[in-house]
């Protein structure tokens, strides 16, 4: 943790290279602040930032550039971040006119969001939530060959063929389903893989098979995104020289854009943001991300996030964010609840 007055100054220098997007110097901190303490004194709590790692300077007499663990710091340091309330009745309002129809619903999602962030918004269509581990079956068929019985939850049944690198006999097979089927219950491909339990080969090979075939069930689910505001982002600042528009443009047309800026592991719950080298994916380690789930959790889950430079209202976007993933977990609730009630 940083002391109040260096965390004053930190606030500042972010804020202020968010909004100007030029270097901070010294005395435009003093300007902003009244600390009670002259230049010099601002410049040495700089210097200790800097010498941590929280900003970048060119040399010592220049301005000051949040680095992405300044950025960390102040994220984790905001609070009571709400959108304001003249804007929420604005959104609810755009709703309202719209047919109650999902593709209607999330074209406008993305629109406002795009227009609100001033950056690339992505909406992902509600998919039912990844799939989860509910019973194991090994039937031996040969003598190294047996057949793996996926069941998940939703009565959704997958089967695949699997070979050992040893005669197994079925009592073996039955030993590591039961073994299996107590570790995995209720479980996702990613809280199988996080589990780490430390098996032996021959059940590391059925776990392995088993995160197959439910990664490959849930990356059938995915359809296109909507995405928006790509012009709003190109007209930054960053992306002034051409090599860093044209690198944009190509993140913007992949294929599988919403899959490289989703965290492993994003809650059901809540607004999670990525800064920078945060990213798993090379390709999206220049921008940060703000995103969440809306939907359902446990039945139908969508992804809404914000694409953007590092240099992003965090604050703004969080809220944005935040705000349309609530509404959309409205809009989903009507639409899907009234569908179960009707099956």
């Amino acid at each position: 943790m940083l002391f109040p007055r260096t965390e004053t100054i930190l606030k500042s220098i972010v804020e202020q290279y968010v909004a100007r997007a030029t270097p901070v110097p010294s005395q435009s901190i003093v300007n902003r602040y009244q600390l009670g303490v002259s230049p010099a004194t601002v410049r040495n709590e700089m210097a200790h930032l800097e010498q941590e790692g929280y900003i970048t300077r060119h040399h010592p007499s220049a301005g000051s550039i949040p680095s992405d663990k300044g950025y960390r710091y102040y994220v984790e340091s905001l609070s009571d971040i709400r959108l304001p309330l003249t804007e929420q009745r604005l959104i609810s309002h755009l709703f309202h006119q719209v047919e109650k129809e999902l593709g209607e619903w999330l074209s406008l999602a993305s629109t406002v969001t795009a227009q609100l962030a001033q950056n690339i918004a992505i909406v992902s269509m509600p998919k039912p939530a990844d799939c989860q581990f509910k019973h194991l079956e090994l039937v031996a068929l040969q003598d190294s060959l047996a057949l793996v019985v996926l069941i998940l939850h939703g009565a959704r049944i997958k089967q695949q063929l699997i070979t050992f690198d040893e005669v197994i006999s079925q009592t073996e097979l039955t030993a590591i389903a039961n073994k299996l089927n107590a570790a995995y219950s209720g479980l996702t491909s990613s809280q199988i893989s996080a589990k780490g339990i430390g098996l032996p080969p021959t059940e590391q090979q059925v776990t392995d098979c088993l995160l197959k075939i439910m990664e490959a069930e849930d990356e059938q689910e995915y359809a296109e995104p909507y995405l928006t505001g790509l012009h709003l982002m190109l007209s930054q600042p960053e992306f002034a020289h051409s090599q860093r528009m044209l690198a944009l443009m190509e993140l913007a047309e992949h294929r599988n854009l919403l899959r490289i800026i989703t965290p492993q592991g994003l809650s059901s719950h809540g607004v999670q943001v990525v800064i920078g080298q945060e990213n798993k994916a090379e390709v999206i380690r220049n921008y940060s991300v703000v995103i969440s789930r809306y939907g359902l959790p446990e039945e139908v889950v969508g992804t809404i996030g914000v694409i953007g430079p590092t240099r992003m209202p965090y604050a703004r976007t969080i809220s944005v964010v935040g705000y349309l993933a609530s509404v959309l977990s409205g809009l989903a609730s009507e639409l899907y609840g009234r569908e179960t009630s009707l099956s």
